[in-house]
């Protein structure tokens, strides 16, 4: 079954109570009743995080907005979706980072103001472009759940991606020429094709950079669809930049890190989260790097690059 947006979080509700005891129900689905329940907690993270831990708090609330979309935009049952809200409520659902902000009007301009926030960046690659990572599902966030673009929210997300700093800022590779990010086939070809490529560069040193093709360069196809076309290409440089740091391979101090087991489970499969333990989520590349992935292919309509990436995509999930 095909979950849209409208009907996700009521599916979800359901199944969530029918895992549960009866005594257990009405305290599980009551805060499921909205259907954009992760949106909302996803930017309140976002907004917040500047306050704490600004890198690992935001990758928190960028997740919750990723797994709702991963939920909403591909063929995942009630059981996965109910797996996928009992893991954040295990975990950062009902922490400080998600609690909701006093009410107040939204503001009319906010994805203007986050897109004004990331455009200062002038092309500077700053932490594996999680300024425009997070400044899309900020920009996501308030175009779904209108409400939440308060201005305490919004002067939040702003702070958020001005706290971020460079990070292997070095010039770009000439050659390096992705198509313009509203072009959404040919683009998401290019960053599926750069991902695929640093999946087996990496080997034995962990798939950060594979799964941060995906993330960045999707971020940007994402807003220029959604109409903010000047904020995407506002970081063309900063991501060839990054093209160019991929296409270089592991540098001689990178840290090695243990590769996944194999499995042919993936993330648009129940059984992936129902394996998945409790307190494994991380910071939650576990939600971005597959809606990425899904959003891609789903843009790319390549089903060769499809079968390619299928082949290798345990390493990265």
């Amino acid at each position: 079954m095909t979950l849209d947006r409208r009907t996700f979080a009521a599916g979800a509700t359901a199944a969530i109570g029918g895992m549960l005891l009866p005594s257990q129900r009405m305290a599980a689905v009551e805060p499921r009743i909205d259907s954009k329940q992760l949106v909302t907690l996803g930017i309140n993270g976002l907004a917040r995080a500047a306050e704490m831990s600004y890198f690992a708090d935001g990758h928190r609330g960028a997740a919750l907005i990723s797994a709702h979309l991963m939920c909403a935009d591909n063929q995942l049952d009630d059981a996965a979706a109910a797996r996928i809200i009992e893991l954040f409520d295990l975990n950062w659902a009902k922490s400080k980072l998600c609690r909701d902000f006093p009410e107040a009007d939204p503001v009319d301009d906010a994805v203007e103001r986050v897109g004004k926030a990331l455009a200062k960046g002038r092309g500077t690659l700053r932490q594996v472009g999680h300024d425009a990572i997070f400044a899309m599902h900020a920009m996501k966030a308030f175009q779904m759940v209108p409400a939440t673009a308060t201005e305490e929210r919004v002067q939040g997300v702003c702070r958020l991606i001005d706290a971020f700093k460079p990070w292997r800022d070095d010039p770009a590779d000439p050659q390096v020429d992705p198509p313009p990010f509203a072009d959404q086939v040919a683009c998401s070809r290019f960053i599926l094709q750069e991902a695929s490529a640093s999946i087996d560069r990496f080997i034995g040193f962990g798939q950060g950079f594979a799964g941060h093709m995906l993330t960045f360069g999707q971020s940007l196809v994402e807003m220029a669809a959604a109409g903010q076309v000047e904020w995407a290409e506002s970081c063309r440089v900063a991501f060839c930049k990054y093209v160019t740091v991929t296409r270089k391979g592991p540098e001689p101090t990178d840290r090695k890190i243990s590769e996944h087991q194999f499995s042919k489970l993936r993330p648009d499969e129940v059984e992936y989260w129902q394996q998945r333990g409790a307190k494994t989520l991380g910071i939650g590349h576990a939600f971005k790097y597959p809606y990425a992935y899904y959003d891609l292919l789903r843009r790319a309509k390549s089903p060769e690059i499809e079968k390619e990436f299928e082949a290798k995509a345990w390493r990265l999930f």
